[in-house]
């Protein structure tokens, strides 16, 4: 009997130690995660020419209050460490540097601006570390084969300019488009998505080109020639301080086109207002977010959440503006990938899990939009819709359209 209890004891000594161990290896950690905490770097223009663009990161921010509040991810609060660049490439490099090394972050997440993030690109993965759903639509974020620590998160900018493209060559096929845009990767790539989409007849419709600097004080010369030109369409590529510009200053010289305008200064808040209601009024752009100025979406139920946390957590948020929505939506989407991860917070799972979403569906999405990605598609969403600006509020045009993406 004694021998008996002794060997019974043993098999549940060791039974118990295998599961300790098991427990154990289930738990991985990199730099910036543990049994308590997540920490989550980010980069944000809060100043400077792209300021508007601060309020994602402050939506961001309240958004993982809310989630802290809740009891966590898998019971493991977020440290959200969040640092302003101005809108400046050697800024971002240094913020990245010091979010990395200093405050060993697990990842940096929502780093704004194509700039800022083509500035920092290599860096992240040489150093193997996720530079995850990057605020900015540029094609050059869904190239996993030769960046795979960089993803984006937005549709991609030639895809939303080729949806305009369809747009202009069904109900517009002789018209004259005239083009402001940023002279860097982040404009170009809207360029050519909307010389891709036009084909052949890009030649003979695309009547002026004009470029800008985030240096410059205003874009009103642009403007101007653009008139001059004779267009009868205006492409409107620029951030929302040079947004609200040329709508002013289109309505100030008389020059009345058919304004496109893209959809990352669609702001109501922080772009059609400070331009002016009147003088937006009837501007098209697309989008795969529901607006929140909308009444439609009042019984909404993800409406609803939106607005609660909004309350709650961001009462000083303006919920005019289409930022707060994209915070709140972006932030969503990176608690699902931290979910998957479950125990293993290693940096290489994380960007596993970010790769594995799969019909995702969240609140403020336009319905029918959902977000997939695979080990060979880096961009999360990839559908829209063309909306119309009203003077109150964007109502929306036609069907929920994919865009497409020919690469450089």
């Amino acid at each position: 009997m004694k021998h008996r209890g002794l060997r019974l004891l043993t098999v549940a000594a060791i039974g118990l130690a295998l599961g300790m161990q098991s427990a154990f290896a289930q738990k991985k950690y990199d730099p910036g995660a543990s049994d308590t905490e997540i920490k989550i770097g980010n980069i944000n223009p809060y100043s400077g020419p792209a300021s508007a663009y601060g309020l994602i990161g402050k939506s961001i921010a309240a958004y993982f209050k809310k989630v802290n509040a809740e009891g966590g991810i898998n019971g493991r609060k977020i440290n959200f460490i969040s640092y302003d660049d101005a809108y400046s490439p050697p800024k971002a490099v240094e913020q990245a540097r010091k979010l990395v090394e200093s405050d060993e972050v697990l990842l940096i997440f929502q780093s704004l601006g194509t700039p800022s993030n083509t500035a920092i690109q290599k860096y992240m993965n040489a150093k193997k570390v996720p530079q995850l759903f990057v605020a900015t639509g540029a094609t050059k974020w869904g190239d996993p084969k030769n960046f795979p620590w960089t993803m984006g998160w937005q549709p991609p900018y030639q895809a939303e300019a080729g949806i305009y493209a369809r747009y202009l060559l069904e109900k517009y096929p002789n018209a004259k488009v005239g083009i402001l845009y940023q002279n860097d990767d982040y404009g170009k790539d809207y360029v050519k998505g909307m010389k891709d989409g036009l084909g052949a007849k890009a030649a003979t419709m695309i009547v002026a080109e004009q470029p800008y600097e985030t240096s410059d004080p205003t874009v009103d010369s642009q403007i101007v020639n653009l008139k001059a030109s004779g267009a009868d369409i205006f492409f409107n590529v620029t951030t929302p301080k040079f947004a609200a510009q040329a709508i002013k200053k289109a309505a100030e010289i008389g020059w009345k086109p058919l304004h496109l305008l893209n959809n990352v200064s669609q702001s109501v808040g922080g772009v059609l207002k400070p331009a002016g209601l009147d003088n937006s009024t009837g501007v098209l752009s697309s989008y795969y977010l529901k607006d929140a100025t909308d009444p439609a979406w009042k019984s909404d139920p993800g409406y609803k959440d939106w607005l609660a946390f909004m309350d709650s957590y961001f009462p000083d948020g303006d919920k005019t503006s289409s930022f707060t929505v994209y915070g709140y939506t972006v932030a969503q989407t990176l608690v699902q990938v931290l979910k998957q991860c479950g125990d293993n917070l290693t940096r290489e799972n994380v960007m596993k899990q970010a790769a594995n979403l799969k019909n995702i569906e969240l609140g403020m999405l336009l319905p029918g939009i959902k977000i997939n990605t695979s080990a060979t598609d880096f961009y999360p969403i990839k559908q829209m819709q063309i909306q119309r600006f009203t003077g109150e509020r964007w109502e929306s045009l036609g069907p929920v359209m994919n865009g497409e993406v020919r690469g450089n």
